[in-house]
């Protein structure tokens, strides 16, 4: 079986970290990291449905917002699964995350089983 590419985009290196390491002891999983929003917009306009399984965001980056990124994807028709980290679960912020098609949500600070069940969900 081959391995299931997903994507971390978050501009704090620590929540990177702990998240890729997570996820590699999960197995099977080849992760593509970035702590600069700019250099993950430029990864993904590359990239086609297929060669990515899952998108991590955070939302509140410098640059290039979650939604942004999430927009740029969908524009491309791109139906990936999209998982947004935020720590300001607004109304609006959830409304607008919903309209431009992401997956599901994950509240930060966060507890890494509830991130990874959502992952396991996500990429199923």
């Amino acid at each position: 079986m081959s391995s299931l590419p997903v994507v971390i985009i978050d501009d704090d290196p620590v929540t990177v970290q702990i998240i890729s390491e997570a996820l590699h002891q999960c197995g099977n999983i080849d992760v593509y990291s970035f702590t600069r929003s700019k250099q993950a917009r430029d990864f993904l306009l590359k990239q086609s449905d297929d060669s990515v399984a899952l998108i991590i965001s955070d939302q509140c980056m410098p640059d290039y917002d979650g939604i942004s990124l999430l927009t740029l994807w969908r524009n491309k028709g791109m139906q990936t699964p999209f998982l947004l980290l935020t720590a300001d679960a607004t109304r609006s912020t959830v409304i607008s995350a919903r309209q431009h098609g992401v997956t599901q949500f994950v509240a930060k600070p966060f507890a890494i089983a509830e991130l990874l069940n959502k992952v396991h969900t996500l990429l199923r």
